[in-house]
């Protein structure tokens, strides 16, 4: 790393951290973002990924299945609910659910991402019977389902424990959480974009349950907005100490805003630039040391921009997605899928070794 001494001012220090792999705080964090050396910040969190990753990047060959877009929370950022009874909701019976099963196992899939509204007229019956049919139509495919924000409201409809609802989710075939819900942790921002979700505190002790019963998660930060600099670091830095103390997260996923049809569009025109967009994926690789894997969500921020990450600190792709709806109903251009073929070369082109995994990060093919 003879390089990082040829940078200027406040960036020396920390790159000679990042020389001698040692972590960095909440002010070299600050720092990194008030830096618009963006190739050096590249440069840096490249070097952290591929200590980790070599020159191994992965997706998986996966599918979205939201299975409501009912929502009582009606969060301001998101133009994917509906309240009940409105235009345009929906809800799919579990032979709905079934039928698009079957065609996902037509096309290989080896993971499922399902996530939807807090709907009032499902119950946990529901997701069990949906999960046990997964399981029995796709055997072998990891199963992702439930923001801790789902998991939270079931528990509070039917009086149980998180625990509770988290061992009858585990019994019936969830795998693991995605990351979704988390927003940012910071109580003024969820005033304004999500008054009525869950806190940040609840978020995170949801999460811990499901890695103290054996269940791994992701995490996300959703950036952009009406958040600060600082509000992100500290959302960045409370993902840090869980992880330091319950080893449970698998990858953590920066979710780039997309204002359009939401509640916030006259106060935020425009998604963040490709420069947010790369700088805080770089940031998070560097802060994040304790967090095996950063994704590149291609959905949000494009193919592109997704594949240049791969050189700021993403070592993942997500993966072929597929019926993709929540971003896209915010105004997201990017295309609803993509084939396993094009992420291959989407990774090859940049210069890495695909790696195809399930949502566990079980490698399922690697040398295309």
């Amino acid at each position: 790393m003879a390089e990082i001494w040829q940078l200027d001012g406040a960036l020396q220090e920390i790159a000679g951290k990042v020389a001698a792999g040692e972590r960095l705080d909440r002010e070299d964090a600050l720092t990194l973002y008030r830096s618009n050396d963006l190739l050096a910040l590249g440069y840096l969190s490249a070097v952290v990924k591929k200590r980790r990753h070599g020159e191994r990047v992965y997706f998986a060959v996966n599918h979205h299945l939201n299975y409501s877009n009912v929502c009582v929370n009606g969060c301001r950022f998101c133009a994917f609910s509906r309240a009940p009874g409105e235009a345009g909701a929906y809800t799919l019976s579990l032979d709905a659910v079934e039928a698009k099963l079957f065609r996902m196992k037509e096309l290989g899939v080896r993971e499922l991402h399902i996530v939807g509204g807090l709907n009032p007229e499902l119950d946990l019956g529901y997701f069990e019977k949906l999960l046990r049919r997964a399981r029995e139509i796709l055997p072998g495919v990891t199963l992702k389902a439930l923001t801790a924000v789902e998991v939270d409201f079931l528990a509070r409809r039917h009086g149980l424990s998180i625990t509770e609802v988290l061992s009858r989710l585990k019994e019936a075939g969830l795998d693991c959480l995605p990351g979704g819900g988390a927003e940012v942790f910071a109580p003024r921002v969820r005033e304004l974009i999500c008054p009525r979700k869950i806190s940040g505190d609840k978020w995170l002790a949801i999460h811990a349950a499901a890695h103290r019963l054996g269940i791994p998660t992701n995490a996300t930060l959703l950036y952009g907005h009406l958040e600060t600099v600082a509000e992100r670091v500290d959302h960045l830095l409370a993902l840090r100490r869980l992880q330091d103390e319950t080893g449970g997260f698998l990858s953590f996923v920066p979710l780039a805003f997309h204002p359009r049809n939401t509640a916030l569009a006259g106060q935020v025109k425009e998604c963040p630039t490709g420069f947010d967009d790369l700088k805080t994926i770089a940031i998070a690789r560097l802060l994040l040391d304790n967090f095996p894997h950063v994704k590149a969500y291609w959905v949000m921020l494009g193919p592109k921009i997704a594949q240049i990450a791969l050189h700021f600190g993403a070592d993942d792709l997500e993966g072929t997605v597929v019926e993709e709806k929540i971003t896209h109903s915010a105004g997201a251009e990017s295309p609803e899928w993509l084939a396993r073929q094009e992420l291959v070369e989407l990774i090859r082109t940049a210069g890495y070794v695909p790696v195809e995994r399930d949502a566990l990060y079980n490698t399922v093919r690697e040398g295309f």
